[in-house]
C-alpha cells in the first residue's frame, strides 16, 4: 500500500475486521457504509450533516453525472469535491449499472455500452477508458472499474460471459488510471469481482483480478434480486478468495440485516441507497426494525423514532407523531428529518460493529441486534 492509500487492519473477530483506510482527504474508518450521492447529493441533507451522522466517505455515481451537468463542466468547476462541498473521500461507481438498469436501449461490445440517456434519448458510449476518464474529471477519490453485470438468475454460459468480458475490462479500465500518473498518485482503483452465483466463476474472476492488481476489490453482481440466503451463500467464499490486505467492497448493499450478515463474513465497505430513498417514502429504521410513519397509529405518539438513536431528531424531542403530519402533509422537512436519522441510523450501526469487532464480541453484538431487528417481523 502507498501513502496515498493505506488500509490497515486493526482487529479481527472470526472473519470480520476493523481498521482504517488512510488517504489524502481523510480517513475512512472500516467497517464503512457510504452514504449515496447520486447527483452530487446526498437528497435532503447539506454535507456537514452528512458529516455529523458519521459518514467517512460518500458515493457519487459516474452516469449521472456525465449525463448532467457533465463530467468536463465539473472539472472546469473545480471538481467534485468543491462543486458539492464535501471535503473528505469521494467513491465513484463506474456507470455500468444505472446504464444497464436506466437506458432503455442499449447496444453491448467488446468496446463497452452504447446506449440512449433516460433523461433525453440522446446517445452515449460508455466504455472503460470513458468510465476512467469521467472519475478522473470528477476528481474521485476511489475510481471504481468498468464491468458488465446481469440481472440474476442467468444461465452459467451468460455469466461466465459477463465475467469474462468484466475482466477484460478490468484490465482496460487499470491500463486507462495508470495513463494519468497526475490522478493516479492520489486516487485509488477497485477492480470487480463477478460470476453470479458461481463459486468456481467468481475463483476465476478474484484470480484474474489479483493478477491485474487493484488497491481494493468489490463485490459485484449481487442485490440484483437473488435474496439475502444466495448472497450469504455467496459471501461464504468469496471474500475469501480476495486479497486479505485489501479492503473488501460489497456494492448496493444494504438493509441493515445485510450489513451484519455481511460484516461477520468479512466485508469491509457498503453503499446503499435505502436509508435515503426509504427517508424519503415515510420509513424509518430503528432498533426494533423498520416503521412505516404514514401509518394512521403514529399519529399520536409522541415517542422519538428510536429511543436509542442519537440523531438530532431523536435527541431533539421530534415526535413520531409530528413526523407523522410531515409526512402525510408532503411537507419536505418530513424526508429531510427522515433521511437524517436513517443514515444516522446506519452509521451507528457502523460504529457498533466496529466496536465489537475491536472488543472481539461481534458474536454477541450481532445476534443482540438481530435479535431485536427482526422481533416485530417476526411477531
Amino acid at each position: 500500500m502507498s501513502a496515498r492509500f493505506d488500509f490497515r487492519i486493526h482487529a479481527r473477530d472470526g472473519l470480520a475486521r476493523t481498521g482504517e483506510i488512510a488517504m489524502q482527504r481523510g480517513t475512512i474508518r472500516t467497517p464503512a457504509f457510504m452514504p449515496v450521492g447520486t447527483a452530487a447529493t446526498v437528497k435532503g441533507l447539506r454535507p456537514a450533516e452528512v458529516r455529523a451522522t458519521g459518514a467517512d466517505i460518500i458515493l457519487g455515481n459516474t452516469y449521472h453525472l456525465m449525463l448532467r451537468p457533465g463530467a468536463e463542466r465539473i472539472a472546469r468547476l473545480g471538481g467534485l469535491h468543491k462543486f458539492m462541498g464535501w471535503e473528505r473521500p469521494i467513491l465513484t461507481d463506474s456507470g455500468g449499472y444505472q446504464v444497464m438498469s436506466l437506458s432503455a436501449l442499449t447496444k453491448r461490445s467488446e468496446d463497452g455500452v452504447a446506449f440512449a440517456s433516460h433523461l433525453d434519448g440522446s446517445r452515449h458510449m460508455l466504455s472503460p477508458e470513458r468510465s476512467i476518464e469521467i472519475q478522473r474529471l470528477l476528481g474521485s477519490d476511489i475510481i471504481m472499474a468498468f464491468d458488465e453485470l446481469i440481472a440474476l438468475p442467468a444461465s452459467r454460459e451468460a455469466m461466465a460471459a459477463a465475467m469474462q468480458r468484466s475482466m477484460r475490462w478490468a484490465a482496460r479500465s487499470r491500463a486507462a488510471f495508470d495513463s494519468a500518473p497526475d490522478h493516479a498518485g492520489l486516487a485509488a482503483l477497485f477492480g470487480i469481482q463477478q460470476g453470479g452465483l458461481d463459486e468456481r466463476l467468481r475463483a476465476e474472476s478474484a484470480s484474474l483480478l489479483r493478477g491485474i492488481g487493484f488497491d481494493g476489490y468489490a463485490i459485484g453482481g449481487l442485490a440484483v434480486g437473488e435474496g439475502q440466503e444466495a448472497m450469504f451463500g455467496v459471501l461464504d467464499y468469496a471474500t475469501g478468495q480476495l486479497p486479505e490486505e485489501a479492503p473488501r467492497y460489497l456494492m448496493g448493499v444494504g438493509k441493515p440485516d445485510d450489513i451484519v450478515g455481511a460484516v461477520l463474513r468479512g466485508v469491509d465497505m457498503f453503499d446503499c441507497v435505502l436509508p435515503t430513498r426509504s427517508g424519503r417514502n415515510g420509513q424509518a429504521f430503528t432498533h426494533d426494525g423498520p416503521i412505516n410513519l404514514r401509518n394512521a397509529r403514529f399519529a399520536e405518539d409522541e415517542q422519538p423514532l428510536d429511543s436509542d438513536c442519537h440523531c438530532p431528531s431523536c435527541t431533539g424531542g421530534v415526535s413520531r407523531a409530528y413526523i407523522h403530519h410531515l409526512v402525510k402533509s408532503g411537507e419536505m422537512l418530513g424526508a429531510m428529518l427522515m433521511t437524517e436519522h436513517n443514515i444516522s441510523f446506519y452509521q451507528q450501526l457502523m460504529q457498533g460493529l466496529r466496536s465489537a469487532i475491536s472488543q472481539s464480541r461481534l458474536q454477541a453484538f450481532a445476534a443482540e441486534f438481530l435479535r431485536r431487528y427482526k422481533a416485530r417481523e417476526a411477531s
